[in-house]
C-alpha cells in the first residue's frame, strides 16, 4: 500500500525521507487515513465538483453569456477547479495502492494539481480587484472592466501560473521505497534545504499572503463605500465575491500553515521536540490538504446559494431539461 498521504505532497517530507531518517517514527494512522478514506472521498469529491462545475461553466456560457469581466473570472475559476477535480482518479487510486502511472503522468498530474492552486488564488485576486473598481472607482471601471481586459489578464495570468507551476513537473518523480513506487517531489540534492524553502515560500506567498494584502485592502474601501451609499445591488454582487474569498482562505489556509510551519520547523520549534513535532505536522499536512480538496466543489455551491441570478438560471435550466423529456 501506498504509504503517503494522497495528494500532492507541495514540497512535504516524502514517505521515502520518513524511511530514510531513523529518527522518524513513522506514522501507522496516516496510512490507515490514505488507503481506506482517501479513495471513497475524493471519488464524492470527484462526483460532486464535476457537476457543479460543468454546471456553472454551462451556465456562464449560455445564459448569462460572458458578458462581464466578472464572468470571465468566474468562468477561469470554474476551469481551474476541473483540472484539480480531473487529476482526482490518479490521485484516489494512489491513495489505497502505489504509483502505477509512469513518470511523464506523475509530473503532469502534480502540475496541474499545482496550476489549479495558484489558478485559484489569482483568480479570486482579480474578481476581487473586479469588484473594487466597479464600487470605488466607478466611472474608470466602465472603460477597464471589459470582456477583453477581462480575456486579456486571465491569458496573462494562466501564463504567469504555468511559470510558477514549472517546479513541480521538473522535481516530481517516480521512486521506489519499501517494495512500493511512489510519486514525490526530489529537490537537486546540493541545494535541497534553499529550494524546499523556496518553493514552500513561493507557495505560501502567491497562494496566502499577496492575495490576503490584495483582499483587506479592496475590502476596506469596498465597505466605506457600500456603508455611504447603501446600493442593494451592489451589496449582493459583493456578498457573492466575498464568500468565495472567505471559503477559499478556510480551506485553503490551514494547509499553507501547516506546510509553512514543517518546512521552517527549526525556526518554529526546539530541536528537542524534533522527532514528535514531525510526525504531528506530518498529520497535519495530511488532514489539511484532504480539507483542501473540498474546495473544488465548494464554489458551485456558494453560487446556489448566495448567487440569486444563478439560482434563477439553475432553475432556467432544469426546467428546460424536464420539460424537453415530456
Amino acid at each position: 500500500m501506498n504509504n503517503s498521504s494522497m495528494m500532492p505532497d507541495y514540497g512535504i517530507t516524502t514517505t521515502l525521507d520518513y524511511n530514510i531518517d531513523a529518527g522518524l517514527v513513522y506514522n501507522h494512522a496516516v496510512e490507515a487515513f490514505a488507503t481506506n478514506f482517501l479513495p471513497p472521498f475524493y471519488s464524492l469529491v470527484l462526483i460532486f465538483g464535476l457537476l457543479g462545475n460543468s454546471l456553472v461553466v454551462l451556465i456562464l456560457i449560455r445564459y448569462k453569456k460572458l458578458k462581464s469581466m466578472t464572468d470571465i473570472y468566474l468562468l477561469n475559476l470554474a476551469i481551474s477547479d476541473l483540472l484539480v477535480i480531473f487529476s482526482l482518479p490518479f490521485w484516489a487510486y494512489y491513495a489505497g495502492h502505489e504509483w502505477i502511472f509512469g513518470v511523464a503522468m506523475c509530473k503532469i498530474l502534480f502540475g496541474i494539481y499545482y496550476i489549479g492552486f495558484y489558478c485559484g488564488s489569482f483568480f479570486i485576486i482579480l474578481l476581487t480587484i473586479d469588484r473594487y473598481l466597479a464600487i470605488v472607482h466607478a466611472v474608470f471601471a466602465l472603460k477597464a472592466r471589459t470582456i477583453t481586459y477581462g480575456t486579456v489578464t486571465s491569458v496573462v495570468t494562466w501564463v504567469v501560473v504555468l511559470l510558477a507551476s514549472v517546479p513541480e513537473f521538473v522535481f516530481h518523480r517516480v521512486q521506489k521505497a519499501n517494495e512500493t513506487y511512489e510519486c514525490t517531489i526530489h529537490y537537486p540534492l546540493e541545494n535541497e534545504k534553499v529550494w524546499k524553502q523556496f518553493l514552500t515560500l513561493m507557495k505560501f506567498i502567491l497562494g496566502l499572503a499577496i492575495p490576503a494584502v490584495i483582499i483587506i485592502y479592496c475590502y476596506m474601501w469596498i465597505i466605506m463605500i457600500l456603508i455611504k451609499g447603501r446600493n442593494q445591488r451592489k451589496q449582493k454582487a459583493v456578498k457573492l465575491i466575498a464568500v468565495i474569498i472567505i471559503v477559499y482562505f478556510l480551506f485553503w489556509m490551514p494547509y499553507n500553515i501547516a506546510l509553512l510551519l514543517q518546512t521552517f520547523q527549526d525556526s518554529f520549534f526546539s530541536s528537542n521536540s524534533e522527532n514528535n513535532i514531525e510526525n504531528k505536522l506530518f498529520v497535519a499536512i495530511s488532514v489539511t490538504e484532504t480539507i483542501a480538496a473540498i474546495h473544488c466543489c465548494i464554489n458551485p455551491v456558494i453560487y446556489a446559494f448566495v448567487g440569486q441570478k444563478f439560482r434563477k438560471h439553475i432553475s432556467t435550466f432544469f426546467q428546460s431539461i424536464c420539460s424537453s423529456s415530456l
